[in-house]
C-alpha cells in the first residue's frame, strides 16, 4: 500500500504544475501524496480568493482516500484575505474533511520562526498587487521584508516554467545584508534543486513555499526526515 507510513491530502491551484513533483520528492518512502485541484488561472487576488469557494469540497474528497492530513498548497491563496486568513481555511478544510489540515502560508510563519529569522529577503513570482499582500501578511506576523524581487508573472503556467536557474538568480539578486534568512515564495515556482547553492553562496537559511510546507507536514505527522533534505529546515526534521 502505499502511504503505509503516511498519506498527506494535497490541495493545490488548477494550474500549478510544480508543488506535487516537488512535493513527492520531499517527502520519504512511505509517505505518499495525493492530490485535488480547485481552479485558478492567473496569480491574481481576485482569482486567489475565489480558489475558497472550492476547497472544502476538494478536501471532503480527499478524506474518502483516508489521508492522515490536507495541505492548502496555495502562499498568496493562504494569505491573500488578510491576517488569520490562513487559520480560517485550515478550519473551514477540518470541518469539511474530518482531518487535521495546514495551509501554506502557516507553515512559511513557522519555518521562519523555527530558524529565529526576524528580517527576511523575500523573492516571488507575483504581480505587485499580490507582493503588497505578502508582504503585509509576513509583516503582521512580526517578520521585516528587507527587500523584494519578482518576476511579475500573472499567469500560473507561465510560473511553473520558469528553470529553477532563473529562480536561483532572482535569489542571488536580493540584498541579503541585513537578512536572517531568504524566503522563495510560490508553490508553483521550482526551487528545491537551488536552495542548498543558495544557502552555500549566500550563508544564509533560504526556505521555499514547497520545502516550508513538506517540513510542517512531516512534523505533523510524526515523520522524522526528508526525502529530499533541501536546505537546513529539512535537515533538521
Amino acid at each position: 500500500m502505499y502511504g503505509w507510513r503516511a498519506r498527506i491530502g494535497l490541495i493545490v491551484p488548477s494550474s500549478n504544475t510544480t508543488m506535487e513533483p516537488e512535493m513527492w520528492r520531499l517527502v520519504p518512502s512511505g509517505v505518499s501524496i495525493h492530490t485535488a485541484r480547485v481552479k485558478l488561472e492567473k496569480v491574481t487576488v481576485e482569482e486567489l480568493l475565489a480558489m475558497e469557494k472550492e476547497a472544502s469540497y476538494a478536501a471532503r474528497l480527499l478524506a474518502t482516500a483516508d489521508v492522515d492530513l490536507i495541505v492548502y498548497g496555495c502562499t498568496t491563496g493562504s494569505l491573500v484575505g488578510g491576517p488569520g486568513y490562513d487559520e480560517k481555511i485550515t478550519k473551514s478544510l477540518e470541518e469539511a474533511s474530518g482531518k487535521p489540515a495546514i495551509a501554506t502560508a502557516t507553515a512559511v510563519v513557522e519555518a521562519l520562526r523555527f530558524l529565529d529569522a526576524k528580517r527576511v529577503a523575500l523573492a516571488t513570482p507575483y504581480i505587485d498587487e499580490v507582493n503588497e499582500k505578502e508582504v503585509r501578511f509576513l509583516e503582521h506576523h512580526g517578520f521585516e521584508v528587507v527587500d523584494l524581487k519578482a518576476f511579475r508573472i500573472e499567469k500560473n503556467t507561465d510560473i511553473g516554467k520558469t528553470p529553477p536557474e532563473k529562480v536561483y538568480r532572482l535569489a542571488r539578486s536580493l540584498d541579503t545584508s541585513r537578512a536572517d534568512a531568504v524566503f522563495i515564495s510560490c508553490t508553483n515556482l521550482r526551487t528545491i534543486e537551488v536552495i542548498d547553492p543558495l544557502e552555500t553562496d549566500l550563508g544564509l537559511p533560504v526556505i521555499s513555499s514547497n520545502t516550508a510546507t513538506a517540513w510542517l507536514a512531516l512534523r505533523r505527522l510524526g515523520i522524522k526526515e526528508a526525502g529530499f533534505p533541501a536546505g537546513r529546515l529539512l535537515k533538521s526534521l
